[in-house]
């Protein structure tokens, strides 16, 4: 029997009005006014360097005190103690519920309802002095990444079979010591790649702490943009930085990945450079049978 392939009309369809629509938005932009040399005059300006070094910080801050706080929200939430898992659960509900740049105003405006930061003997000062704009910031996005990874958090911990609880608990060892030693490795199977499109999405967030006056990437790509009169093209600047970054994260976060799937998988996955090897090697190799 002759076999014949199935000729899939829809795809060829699908690719050409695919490629005809990019054509066209490439088209539409060398059409417009855009100076596209500002972008590479301006792309490791210091300020720009300074603004990614910035949004970098307060990714990697807010990000460890998400995680360290969701960590213990989804412990309160499976809590025995309804008082505990109720207020776990409020803070969940409220945090989740309302907008990132909502809580970030509420933060940065506190100044107009308290006037003074006052912790007793420990430390006296303005509000206006103590409320940041990083730290602002870092309670906003922080607290805020808290809700999510608590939910995170809890699906992972969800994950181990109680039969290793209850057995780590007959040989003597405590909640605490269970958490640590038992459940928590297991549970980073789990939580490892939601946490890392956590992080990614963390860093395009910090775009938004420009509302409070924390100066990075967007913020200095702004300002540059309305003293050099190419306020589009540093937008554009902004986008490929942002690009580059989460780029970078994403390749960190596969291997971080492929790290945490050792117990869980036979064979890994191979690599982009053990699969690009490989294709070498085939492409290297004669062909034809054994003489």
């Amino acid at each position: 029997m002759k076999a014949v392939p199935i000729r899939h009309y829809g795809r060829f369809v699908s690719a050409l009005a695919t490629v005809a629509a990019l054509v066209s938005i490439v088209y539409a932009f060398s059409q417009g006014a855009i100076n596209w040399a500002a972008v590479p005059d301006y792309f490791f300006d210091d300020r720009i360097v300074k603004g990614v070094g910035q949004t970098l910080l307060l990714t990697v801050v807010s990000m460890l005190t998400g995680v360290a706080g969701g960590l213990l929200l989804a412990v309160m939430r499976l809590s025995k103690n309804p008082v505990t898992s109720s207020i776990a659960w409020f803070y969940i509900w409220f945090f989740r519920g309302t907008p990132v740049l909502v809580q970030l105003m509420v933060w940065f405006n506190l100044g107009l309802v308290f006037e003074y930061m006052n912790l007793g003997p420990l430390y006296k000062d303005y509000w206006s002095s103590f409320m940041t704009p990083f730290l602002t910031a870092l309670l906003g996005l922080g607290l805020n990444e808290a809700a999510y990874m608590a939910e995170i958090c809890r699906a992972g911990l969800l994950s181990v079979d109680e039969g290793q609880t209850e057995a780590s608990h007959a040989l003597g060892m405590s909640h605490a010591r269970t958490l640590r030693r038992i459940v928590v490795p297991q549970a980073m199977r789990v939580i490892v790649p939601p946490t890392g499109n956590e992080v990614i999405n963390m860093l395009k967030t910090t775009s938004l702490v420009s509302a409070v006056q924390y100066y990075e990437l967007l913020r200095y790509s702004q300002d540059i943009g309305q003293t050099s009169g190419a306020p589009v093209e540093m937008l554009f600047l902004a986008a490929a930085w942002y690009l580059i970054l989460t780029s970078v994260l994403s390749v960190g976060q596969y291997y971080i990945e492929r790290y945490y799937a050792r117990g869980s998988t036979r064979s890994l996955p191979s690599t982009p450079y053990q699969k690009l090897k490989a294709a070498l090697l085939s492409t290297g190799r004669p062909k034809g049978g054994l003489a």
